[in-house]
């Protein structure tokens, strides 16, 4: 495509409508098996390091819509429901869609597998004295309590992970759940991947899981287990 790969499984009957998944910030491969397994059309997205590569080109509040149509004009098919999925710094692109009114309502479901960052005001980090720049969170708290109304489905993910010099995804999934009154239960229970469980929110539609882990392959894990995350969402 213009901006991204088409992928449309064997096995997908192409009848109008076709559920559709937009994932940002990984190898094709990946998006696409678990599009295969799920009975989806893909739509993957490499742009590049950091969450500003993704969220800079959409930008443009025209671009997402253009992309969802073309991928229809080329698979001949409507796309719904739309599914957008980010891992790691391709929430940047979700964060950025999901600010633009005209997409807000078209977008049935939203995945953010442990990529939810955002900078310290003070520029110290520490999860008790470090405070969170709320800019690059509102429009996550916003979609939780949509879900948590069941106007939408939504999941996060995070490990625990703390990188230093921003806000780790487990500082930001606290801050969401403060934001709308929620806690987390504790769970020890193994996940995709073999990965391990050790928290988890459920409210309406919105599903939040947090593993353990604070490594690069922890990380990976996340994007990887994608196929049965996916599940959750039906």
């Amino acid at each position: 495509m213009s901006l991204g790969t088409l992928f449309v499984p064997a096995n997908v009957k192409l009848k109008s409508p076709v559920a559709v998944l937009f994932f940002f910030h990984s190898a094709p491969y990946v998006p696409e098996i678990a599009g295969a397994k799920n009975g989806m059309v893909v739509v993957s997205f490499q742009l590049g390091v950091g969450s500003s590569a993704y969220a800079k080109p959409f930008t443009d509040p025209a671009l997402f819509g253009k992309l969802l149509k073309e991928a229809e004009e080329k698979s001949g098919v409507q796309l719904r429901p739309i599914t957008l999925a980010g891992w790691s710094a391709g929430c940047g692109a979700i964060r950025q869609i999901m600010s633009t009114p005209e997409y807000y309502d078209q977008v049935a479901n939203t995945i953010m597998l442990d990529g939810i960052h955002t900078s310290y005001v003070n520029g110290t980090p520490g999860p008790k004295e470090s405070e969170l720049d709320p800019a690059n969170l509102e429009i996550y708290v916003k979609l939780v309590r949509d879900a948590m109304a069941g106007k939408r489905r939504v999941i996060i993910t995070h490990t625990e992970i703390f990188p230093g010099t921003f806000a780790s995804t487990t500082e930001t999934a606290d801050y969401i759940l403060a934001q709308v009154g929620l806690k987390r239960k504790p769970i020890v229970k193994w996940g995709p991947m073999g990965t391990q469980e050790l928290s988890e929110v459920r409210s309406g539609k919105f599903l939040l899981i947090g593993f353990a882990g604070n490594s690069a392959p922890d990380h990976v894990d996340q994007v990887q287990s994608l196929p049965e995350i996916l599940r959750w969402v039906k």
